[in-house]
């Protein structure tokens, strides 16, 4: 595959990762960090920091998609696997949606079967290293296949709900679906 069929319509490549953000990094501290999936599952599930990092590990190279036009290509990433998530949990047969929830406030929805791809992992590094605080450390939802948004920072739990509820940026106007090869930037 060449370069120019990994990069959608409208976006540059760039080795740079440009932070964007809105509002202040948070602080993490490891003795009350919690990881939790809630919603329409059988039992919810609050794992501590050091029970996240004890799942096993999954690295992955995929890109990198910024709603603002940038596309950083071949990034390596490790974290935790999904469906190595999903394992923790029993969802109920009404659960169409997911709400990942992060410190801040922000959040953002994906369709299940969206979250539940095989390249979708919760990373805690990037290109060999831990996440920088301000790239989402210590855990940020990586969702290759939509634009970078929906790759949230500082991921805290995953939602499941039978109903379409927008993040904080879709509430802002941005598309839901965020699909970067549909060019799906803007919900206007």
């Amino acid at each position: 595959m060449t370069q120019r069929d990994k990069v959608p319509p409208g976006q540059f490549v760039t080795d740079r990762f440009p932070v964007l953000t809105y509002g202040a990094t948070p602080k993490f501290d490891q003795d009350s960090w919690s990881f939790r999936l809630s919603g329409l599952v059988e039992e919810p599930v609050e794992l501590s920091y050091s029970s996240f990092m004890a799942l096993p590990s999954f690295t992955l190279t995929a890109d990198f998609h910024c709603v603002t036009q940038w596309s950083r290509l071949d990034n390596a990433w490790e974290g935790v696997s999904i469906h190595e998530i999903m394992k923790l949990v029993k969802l109920k047969p009404e659960a169409r949606f997911a709400m990942a929830h992060c410190d801040g406030g922000y959040t953002t929805n994906l369709p299940i079967d969206v979250l539940l791809d095989d390249d979708v992992l919760l990373a805690y590094k990037h290109d060999g290293k831990p996440l920088e605080p301000e790239h989402g450390y210590p855990l940020r939802l990586i969702v290759p296949k939509r634009y970078a948004w929906k790759s949230a920072k500082w991921l805290r739990g995953l939602e499941f709900m039978p109903e379409d509820r927008p993040g904080f940026w879709e509430m802002h106007g941005y598309h839901n679906d965020a699909d970067p090869w549909a060019e799906e930037r803007f919900s206007y």
